[in-house]
């Protein structure tokens, strides 16, 4: 096994974060703990707006959390409440991601490294001006990263909307898949926690890809912001019913009628 590298979390309330991780390894190991804690937060975040899989994720959630002591629990939610704070007061960052490899995780876990942040907000700056080109025809556009990890692409592309002046929570959907449980769920629980509309799919996007079938399925994870936003499903409607009753409208629309967004892959 090679020796893990461990430095200092590079992000505001990093070093409690650190703190409070560790004194739960000795008990419980690396890897377990922070597993449990991303299953544990995405579950809170989950069942406190979407009651679709309530029953199976409050299972989820309690089959991990009783593994811990009291105190143990505690310093999980002392966990979750430093990261909300971190991105509150820093939200151009991939906090997740960034704990993830300052803590020595990525050397035991499938080899893998996230996008360092610096690099996804280039990525998001050369994307942003086609979707302020779209976004003067549409009121809606998909942004989609079929591998991804902890959500450093969309959490930047988030960040270079609002630098542009668009209103990511309304105008932008954020749709998300990785293969890996962990990553994926780390990813949800930062656009959730950014108030973003998300869509987080855990799955093989190359076997597996997302469709609109999959709302239906326990793989997939919606962010309080999609959940809590009826009008995001109502528009999709009544969009349909002003353009089947304004022959005029319908003259203006693409021959994709059918598509209510345009897409912009981060």
């Amino acid at each position: 096994m090679s020796k893990r590298t461990i430095r200092n979390i590079n992000a505001p309330y990093g070093k409690e974060f650190s703190d409070a991780f560790f004194s739960l390894v000795p008990r419980h190991g690396r890897e377990e703990v922070w597993r449990d804690f991303i299953t544990m937060s995405a579950c809170a975040i989950s069942n406190s707006v979407d009651k679709r899989f309530y029953d199976i994720r409050e299972k989820m959630y309690m089959d991990t959390v009783k593994r811990y002591t009291k105190e143990e629990a505690e310093k999980m939610a002392e966990m979750f409440a430093l990261v909300v704070m971190s991105l509150t007061e820093k939200p151009n960052q991939d906090f997740l991601g960034e704990a993830f490899s300052a803590l020595g995780l990525h050397n035991e876990w499938k080899g893998q490294f996230f996008t360092p942040y610096h690099v996804g907000a280039f990525m998001a700056a050369v994307n942003i001006e086609p979707a302020v080109d779209q976004l003067k025809d549409k009121k809606l556009i998909t942004v989609s990263d079929c591998c991804c990890g902890a959500g450093c692409l969309l959490i930047a592309f988030a960040n270079e909307a609002m630098k542009a002046h668009i209103d990511f929570q309304s105008r932008v959907l954020f749709v998300a898949q990785d293969l890996d449980y962990v990553a994926g769920l780390m990813c949800y629980i930062q656009l959730s926690l950014l108030g973003c509309k998300a869509i987080v799919k855990i799955g093989n996007s190359l076997t597996d890809p997302f469709v609109n079938n999959d709302m239906e399925t326990d793989s997939v994870w919606l962010s309080p912001m999609y959940t809590q936003e009826e009008t995001f499903h109502m528009m999709r409607v009544l969009e349909s019913i002003i353009t089947l009753s304004d022959p005029e409208g319908d003259k203006e629309q693409d021959e994709n009628t059918d598509a209510p967004t345009d897409k912009v892959s981060a």
